[in-house]
């Protein structure tokens, strides 16, 4: 894995500092396990049956963006990335679908696109409705949510760098 070059959240700063540094640390933090792999070993899956890889995992994470950020706060119809359906993230672990360079340029032009909706918001109190659901919700409450779901889906990120090439780590 690379340095870890990732900027550490602030220690004391507001609610909405702090929910920013945190989720970009949590962004960052599944670049750097991704670091460095050519797309055979992005490829590679956890165990079977399992189609779990870290492929799929940016492919997933770019659908998160978009269905959490996008869809809730700028065009409900918006299409997902890779599933036919929205919320149907089983479909956007189907890696074989597209090469490393494909599934980050997504990744990264969602999260740029989630960065702009969260930075022209006047306040973490900023509702939008979330289509599965059919409710509103805050921009505190998606900004927790996606930074709940990186949590996550990092912790399986650590494994699968591990199964890959063994490298372990922050």
């Amino acid at each position: 894995m690379t340095d870890d070059e990732r900027i550490a959240p602030p220690l004391l700063g507001g609610e909405r500092e702090t929910l920013r540094a945190f989720l970009d640390y949590q962004r960052e933090t599944l670049a750097m396990k991704c670091a460095g792999l050519d797309d055979d070993a992005l490829r590679e899956r956890s165990m079977p049956p399992s189609a779990l890889s870290l492929l799929a995992l940016v492919r997933h994470l770019a659908e998160v963006e978009r269905a959490w950020f996008r869809r809730v706060f700028e065009d409900g119809a918006a299409p997902m990335v890779w599933s036919a359906e929205p919320f149907d993230f089983q479909a956007a672990y189907d890696a074989s679908a597209s090469t490393g360079a494909e599934a980050f340029a997504a990744w990264k032009a969602e999260v740029e696109i989630s960065r702009r909706i969260e930075r022209e918001a006047d306040s973490l109190d900023l509702v939008g409705r979330q289509p599965r659901w059919g409710k509103e919700v805050s921009l505190r409450m998606v900004m927790v949510h996606v930074l709940v779901e990186y949590g996550r889906h990092n912790g399986h990120a650590d494994l699968l760098r591990e199964g890959v090439d063994g490298t372990v780590g922050a």
